[in-house]
């Protein structure tokens, strides 16, 4: 069984496309569902941001199961085929591993560096968990990556670019307000910021506004609950904040230098009609700047026409400078994800070729205990230690013989293509071939296939009669 990862990303679909793909919290767990109904896939995860969607699916065959999740995406953006398939990209195996690596580390990230990724990760997975959809693999592959991640930000200054996409907007929303001259951040300080949205991108959002020194902060959310408790977050900061709900937008927006919306609705959160209001009772002389971070957009398009309006979009944003990291840094973090990278499928291949030596082990236990019945029944007069050092040396012999095949076979494993010897090992002794738990489930005795009854005779003989000379075998 392998993961394949079929995605679609700012880096490879305009917003227009990402805006139809995009995949809400409560369309996930459907997709899931509908994913491990299909006869070649066991296991499904699905990551969605506001500037990805990604499914990684464990499958059985490649071609199939690529058929069957593509034609998943595309029925759920409403797309031919053929229009999907022009933006989305395709990695399998060990690509896979190492592309989620990538996107945890924030090197695939819109803003180079940014570590709210880990969280979207952390919650895709805790989904595909909670619907039984992720097994071993996806379990093993999730955590990994949030190590991996962690490290990165934690052993290099990828990060030093911004904390996420919600700062670099916002830094060209300060420039907006102040000048072109002003100082990155200066021209919010005292500024009043209303966040559209009480979820994760709304508390980094409050965050970063905080940070920035702004004045007043309006929480605005369809549960006014979730807004209060964001909007005392910022309270507890010493910042000025009230939380109202979303039938209050308009008036909120009166008040506001800068909006930032990411709520991951279906429809138009900001409509031309509640802008038109929210500007006619405005006081204050500054342009109104809007940071739409939402897909599908959060803003009506024929918004951003509007006089003393200003409207950054994730596309604005994709085109932005700030979104590198430094070189020096970005090469340390793709260091640390080839070496996890390599890591991770050393343990994988070894995961993969231990049931195959431990039904080996089992096969030559049950060989060596069905020779002993059998000579119980062939020489009756062995008294009990001289039965038990027979059982002694004929384990001492069959441990011998398949030391070296088992310890090689593992130290092959961690090589590309190591999968092949465990292969071998199960054609040569006759194992089950197939999934790992049929290979490690042990075979019944009497489908196993003797030793030569004359080699082992003579082997039980020496050991006799080096008893009866009183010298040990």
């Amino acid at each position: 069984m392998s993961v394949l990862l079929v995605g679609i990303s700012h880096r490879s679909a305009p917003v227009a496309v990402l805006e139809r793909v995009a995949i809400s919290e409560t369309d996930r767990p459907k997709l899931t569902d509908k994913m491990l109904a299909s006869s070649h896939i066991s296991e499904a995860m699905i990551v969605s941001t506001c500037n990805r969607v990604e499914v990684y699916a464990v499958v059985d065959a490649f071609h199939g199961a690529l058929a069957e999740v593509g034609e998943l995406l595309a029925k759920h953006a409403g797309m031919p085929m053929a229009d999907l398939t022009k933006h989305a990209y395709v990695r399998y195996s060990e690509a896979a591993a190492e592309h989620l690596f990538a996107v945890a580390s924030g090197l695939d990230s819109m803003v180079i560096g940014e570590q709210q990724v880990l969280g979207q990760i952390r919650s895709a997975y805790a989904s595909s968990d909670a619907q039984q959809a992720a097994g071993r693999v996806l379990h093993e592959l999730a955590q990994h990556a949030l190590r991996v991640g962690k490290r990165v930000h934690s052993e290099t200054g990828i990060d030093s670019a911004g904390a996420s996409v919600v700062s670099v907007a916002l830094d060209r929303a300060a420039a907006l307000i102040a000048g072109a001259g002003a100082t990155s951040g200066t021209g919010l300080v005292g500024r009043t910021g209303v966040v559209v949205g009480a979820g994760s991108m709304g508390g980094l959002s409050v965050a970063q506004l905080t940070r920035a020194g702004i004045g007043k902060i309006i929480v605005v959310n369809r549960t006014r609950e979730r807004a209060e408790r964001l909007a005392e977050t910022a309270r507890s900061n010493g910042v000025e904040a009230e939380a109202v709900a979303l039938d209050e937008l308009t008036s909120a927006m009166s008040q506001a230098d800068v909006l930032i919306t990411c709520t991951g609705a279906v429809g138009t959160v900001v409509t031309l009609a509640a802008a038109h209001l929210a500007l006619s009772d405005r006081r204050s002389d500054s342009p109104l700047v809007i940071c739409d971070l939402g897909l599908p957009r959060d803003v009506e398009h024929a918004v951003s026409g509007l006089p003393g309006v200003s409207v950054i979009d994730m596309e604005t944003l994709q085109r932005d400078p700030a979104a590198g990291a430094a070189a020096a840094d970005e090469d340390a973090a793709r260091d640390i994800v080839a070496g996890e990278l390599a890591s991770y499928l050393t343990g994988q291949r070894l995961a993969e070729v231990t049931p195959t030596v431990t039904a080996l082990r089992q096969r030559a236990a049950e060989v060596v205990e069905a020779e002993l019945m059998r000579l119980e029944s062939r020489l009756p007069s062995l008294d009990d230690p001289q039965r038990d050092e027979v059982a002694r040396t004929v384990r001492r012999v069959v441990d011998k013989l398949l030391h070296a095949p088992t310890v090689r076979v593992k130290q092959l494993a961690s090589t590309p293509g190591g999968d092949t010897y465990a292969e071998a090992l199960r054609e040569l002794f006759e194992l089950k071939p197939g999934a790992a738990q049929a290979v490690a489930t042990p075979m019944e005795i009497g489908a196993v296939e003797l030793a030569d009854d004359f080699t082992i005779g003579h082997e039980i003989a020496d050991v006799i009669r080096a008893q009866e000379r009183g010298a040990r075998p």
